[in-house]
């Protein structure tokens, strides 16, 4: 009886995905890729048919940041629904036996463990790892770390702060995990999805203002019709561009390095709110949230699914499945 519309510590996500691989073991398994600064496991949920033949693959990773406590929320909701949805809807059907769903609900485990420990540690963002000699503070920024145009633009050198972009690139055992387990399968990969919160943003590469994705428009073209299937769910407005348009310049970030790896489609969610609540989201708010940005998430997978196994009718179909989708989500509320 996991409650997803609840705020959960770690041990009790852990719980759960154990739970998740008992209960559909045709579909889910763990998969432990990494660990932490402080030797803890890094793990994620692989979900799909085992067809015996190499598949395409999504990635979903949540918690980069330890006190955007939705971002895991969500990426439990996520799984849930795929699972539902496997089990009574043609598509989802169709997806999970040609692409597997890899989703990490906490990457950075030991950061959001720490931010569970009291209310003085509730807004902390980076990894637990301790500074240079020089610096007493600890914690390196993780979506900032990884190398795409690594220590750049919109991180500091001084380790004290929350933009802390470590000593190298890929100095943390959080972003080497993902760096080697993403980078080693980069060419499965259609898409790349990285859970923040927030501002209510999809944000597309690069941080870099002087780098443009060479898929730009694509980028834009879906990301604008993900926030439509947002905005029909519960009338939240997503703003969609690059992160120096929308947001600030930035370089390290995971969805950076993964457009860079060849990767055609990789955004940041930014959930909700505008700033009211900011990091600390009432739980009143987990449903809704989840709601509107599975619709989002899913247009996205969709249509990276459908271009890569249906060809051209890939925007029409992925418009229409998550059109039909939202109305089902909006309607059980109606009832």
């Amino acid at each position: 009886a996991h409650d997803y519309y609840k705020y959960h510590p770690m041990p009790e996500i852990s719980n759960w995905m154990v739970q998740m691989a008992k209960d559909h073991p045709d579909v889910v398994s763990i998969v432990e890729y990494g660990q932490t600064y402080e030797k803890r496991v890094i793990k994620l949920l692989k979900i799909g048919v085992n067809t015996g033949e190499k598949k395409k693959a999504i990635w979903m990773d949540c918690g980069i940041h330890a006190r955007e406590w939705i971002a895991p929320a969500f990426c439990q909701y996520f799984v849930r629904q795929i699972l539902e949805a496997y089990k009574t809807d043609s598509k989802m059907g169709e997806m999970m036996k040609n692409i597997d769903f890899y989703v990490t609900p906490v990457l950075n485990v030991d950061g959001y463990i720490y931010s569970w420990t009291n209310e003085t540690t509730r807004l902390w963002r980076k990894n637990r790892s301790p500074g240079t000699s020089s610096c007493n503070c600890y914690g390196t920024d993780l979506n900032r770390n990884f190398n795409a145009n690594w220590g750049t633009i919109g991180v500091e050198s001084d380790c004290c702060s929350n933009i802390y972009c470590g000593t190298q690139a890929v100095s943390e055992p959080e972003a080497q995990a993902v760096t080697y387990f993403v980078g080693s399968r980069r060419e499965d990969f259609l898409c790349f999805l990285t859970i923040h919160s927030y501002g209510q943003l999809l944000l597309v590469p690069y941080g870099h203002p002087n780098s443009t994705a060479p898929n730009y428009k694509e980028l834009m073209d879906v990301g604008l019709a993900a926030a439509d299937a947002i905005r029909k769910v519960h009338g939240k407005s997503y703003t969609v561009g690059t992160s120096p348009a929308v947001l600030y310049p930035n370089s390290g970030s995971s969805r950076d390095w993964a457009r860079m790896q060849g990767i055609p489609l990789a955004y940041t969610f930014e959930l909700r709110d505008d700033g009211t609540f900011g990091f600390e989201l009432p739980e009143d708010q987990i449903k809704p949230t989840c709601e509107e940005a599975y619709s989002g998430a899913l247009h996205i997978i969709t249509y990276a699914h459908d271009k890569a196994f249906n060809g051209a009718v890939a925007t029409a179909a992925a418009a229409l499945w998550t059109t039909l989708l939202a109305v089902g989500v909006t309607g059980t509320n109606l009832m």
